[in-house]
């Protein structure tokens, strides 16, 4: 799924969109960047299998991270959502966007 200078992930997109809990922080992703803290507080799951689960979807190249001050604040990556994207579009045609 690597196109233009867009490095080819560590992990499959797929495997990592594969858990439920992952799939929930991709979600509260895409409203914006969040703390861990500020994810732990929105699932029922605990800090530290946030933050694990944060570094999965980061190799997958789905997440990147950003510091501020003593804070990191994680957000989807636009290059790896729209390598996903494609591949869908490419595997399914319409019926992948069809809605």
């Amino acid at each position: 799924m690597a196109s233009g200078s867009f490095a080819a992930p560590a992990r499959d997109p797929f495997e990592a969109l594969g858990d439920p809990n992952r799939r929930a922080i991709v979600e509260l992703l895409g409203t914006g960047g969040h703390s861990v803290q500020e994810l732990a507080d929105f699932l029922p799951i605990s800090w530290p299998a946030v933050s694990r689960h944060l570094r999965l979807l980061k190799e997958a190249g789905l997440v990147v991270e950003e510091s501020r001050g003593t804070r990191h604040i994680y957000r989807l990556h636009g290059e790896g959502v729209e390598a996903v994207r494609r591949y869908l579009e490419q595997v399914w045609g319409e019926a992948a966007i069809a809605g």
